[in-house]
C-alpha cells in the first residue's frame, strides 16, 4: 500500500533536502544504493540522482523508496522552518521533533519508550536523542543487549535502572554514563514516574529491525546477547 505524503504548500521543500533524507537514512540501514536499487525497482542512476537533489521524485517514486527504507515517507519531509538557510538546516525546534520510533518500526507501546530524534539528521557521525520512559511498564524481557560503537546518555528527570554485564546500577536526575557498545547493557524504568533521558549514539546504525521489541534500548542497532540471570 502507498504511503501518502501531505506537506504545507507554502513551505518550500528542495529536492537536496529530501535527497539528502533519503541518503542518510540508506546509509543508517547499511544498504548500497545497489541494494536500495533492487528493493525499490528504481535504477541506481536515477536514486543517485534524487539523492544529489538533481531531479525532484515524483510522489509513487518516495512511496517506493520508503517502503524499501520501512519507513513512512513522511520521515523524509521533516518541519524545518527557520529565517535563515543556516537555521533551517541545524536547528530543530521542540514541536518538530521526529519521531525515531517510526524508523525502528516499533511502536513505544511495543518497545516500552519513546525516542524522539533531536539531531537535524541522522547524516553525521553520531546522532541525539531524547527517550522517554513511561511509568511502571509491562514486564520487560531480562536480556542485555551490545551494539556498535557507544553510547552516551544522561538522565533529565526520574530515576532509571541500568544493567551492565552482572551489575546494576541506579541513575536519576543528572547522572550519566558512556560505555563502547560491546558492553552487555540494559536500561529501563522499574518507578511509578515517567524518566527521560538524553543520549548520544555513535556510529550511525539502524537497521529495519533495530528495536527487537519490548525491553529493547534507546538509538536502535542493538543485538540481544544474553539473559543476566541464565547467561543464555
Amino acid at each position: 500500500m502507498n504511503i501518502s505524503v501531505k506537506t504545507d504548500p507554502r513551505a518550500p521543500e528542495s529536492s537536496e533536502v529530501v535527497g539528502s533524507e533519503m541518503r542518510a537514512l540508506r546509509r543508517a540501514r547499511q544498504m548500497t544504493l545497489a541494494n536500495l536499487a533492487e528493493a525499490s525497482q528504481i535504477s541506481v542512476s536515477h536514486l543517485s540522482a534524487i539523492e544529489r537533489g538533481g531531479v525532484n521524485p515524483s510522489l509513487e517514486k518516495i512511496n517506493r523508496i520508503a517502503a524499501a527504507l520501512s519507513v513512512p515517507a513522511g520521515w523524509f519531509f521533516a518541519a524545518k522552518p527557520g529565517r535563515g538557510p543556516l537555521e533551517q538546516t541545524h536547528i530543530v525546534r521542540q514541536e518538530n521533533r521526529r519521531n525515531l520510533n517510526l524508523v525502528y518500526g516499533v511502536p513505544a507501546e511495543v518497545s516500552g519508550y519513546r525516542d524522539w530524534l533531536l539531531s537535524s539528521s541522522i547524516g553525521g557521525g553520531f546522532y541525539m536523542g531524547l527517550s522517554e520512559f513511561p511509568p511502571l511498564p509491562a514486564p520487560q524481557p531480562d536480556v542485555l543487549y551490545e551494539r556498535d560503537g557507544e553510547q552516551h546518555l544522561v538522565v533529565l528527570d526520574g530515576e532509571l535502572v541500568l544493567r551492565l554485564g552482572e551489575e546494576i546500577i541506579t541513575l536519576r536526575a543528572g547522572d550519566s554514563y558512556s560505555i563502547p557498545g560491546e558492553v552487555p547493557h540494559h536500561i529501563s524504568n522499574e518507578t511509578d514516574r515517567q524518566a527521560r533521558a538524553i543520549w548520544v549514539n555513535s556510529p550511525v546504525i539502524i537497521p529495519a529491525e533495530a528495536s527487537p521489541g519490548r525491553g529493547a534500548q534507546p538509538g536502535g542497532n542493538l543485538r540481544r546477547v544474553m539473559s543476566p540471570k541464565t547467561g543464555k
